[in-house]
């Protein structure tokens, strides 16, 4: 699979919390309109290095807990990898880097929307991660 080197660039439009982390990135192509409008959709336990360098173990579904991911909102993503099985990497403009790894059972993380490819990293992972 392609890592989704197109959230390059891309603002944090949206936050929202339920049994899920959902982040909506959006980058406007000049005179054009959206070049990506995306969601990420995190359903396991993440980790999150804010702007200061503080670690944060974060789980979906454990409401105010996950307070450090607000300020996410309206970040820029400098950079994206993804590695081994499916682990993905976001760093964001203020120095802020969110990490999802695959998880054993469940799903841990999918992007869908326009200007990039859907990706779901399912139960133990997806391989054969490769750059565009």
């Amino acid at each position: 699979m392609r890592i989704p080197t197109a959230l390059i660039g891309c603002h944090v439009d949206r936050t929202a919390f339920d049994y899920q982390v959902r982040l909506s990135l959006s980058a406007l192509e000049p005179g054009e309109g959206n070049r990506v409008d995306a969601e990420l959709v995190i359903e396991t336990p993440f980790q999150l290095r804010d702007h200061h360098g503080n670690r944060h173990e974060l789980d979906p579904g454990t409401g105010s807990r996950l307070a450090p991911a607000l300020d996410l909102f309206r970040r820029t993503v400098t950079a994206v990898d993804i590695r081994g099985e499916g682990a993905l990497q976001l760093i964001f403009d203020d120095g802020a880097e969110l990490h999802v790894s695959p998880h054993p059972e469940y799903e841990s993380w999918s992007l869908t929307g326009v200007g990039i490819e859907p990706i779901t990293v399912g139960p133990g992972g997806q391989p054969d991660w490769h750059l565009p």
